[in-house]
């Protein structure tokens, strides 16, 4: 069993860190180019769900415990909702760049985006994982639902 699927673990092994390393280039040039938050953080959720398919739930659930995904699906949020009340507290309306205490409103508004993006990209990764990992226990019995 383990000589049919060597070939598929190896390039596993090598493609997922270059697939994160271009979902993370996604998100961070999503302000000044295609791509951003959403479509990083689904890139970055199917290198999860690739690891998880060739090497199972449980080498996954090593590397991601449910309570890392929960922590960065709300970790993401409060970035989105930190960034929007901070330009409430700088004099403007919520998500309103330009008043961020940055050297020139041009920066600031790229700044702000910036944020954005991360909080958006880490909650979309997070969650798209946490929904395959759910999905795919629906068929398990109940002793590996309660191992997670």
């Amino acid at each position: 069993m383990v000589a049919e699927n060597i070939i598929r673990r190896v390039v596993t092994r090598i493609m997922v860190p270059f697939i994160q390393l271009y979902a993370l280039y996604v998100i961070v040039h999503g302000d000044s180019g295609p791509g951003g938050g959403f479509q990083g953080g689904v890139i970055l959720g199917a290198s999860i769900i690739l690891y998880t398919i060739i090497f199972g739930r449980r080498a996954a659930r090593k590397r991601l415990p449910v309570l890392a995904g929960d922590i960065f699906s709300s970790v993401g949020v409060l970035i989105y909702a930190g960034v929007g009340i901070a330009c409430l507290f700088f004099g403007g309306n919520y998500l309103q760049y330009n008043v961020l205490p940055f050297h020139s409103p041009h920066l600031a508004g790229h700044m702000g985006i910036f944020f954005i993006e991360i909080g958006v990209g880490v909650t979309v990764a997070a969650v798209m994982a946490s929904i395959y990992f759910e999905m795919s226990n629906v068929d398990r019995g109940k002793q590996e639902a309660d191992e997670d």
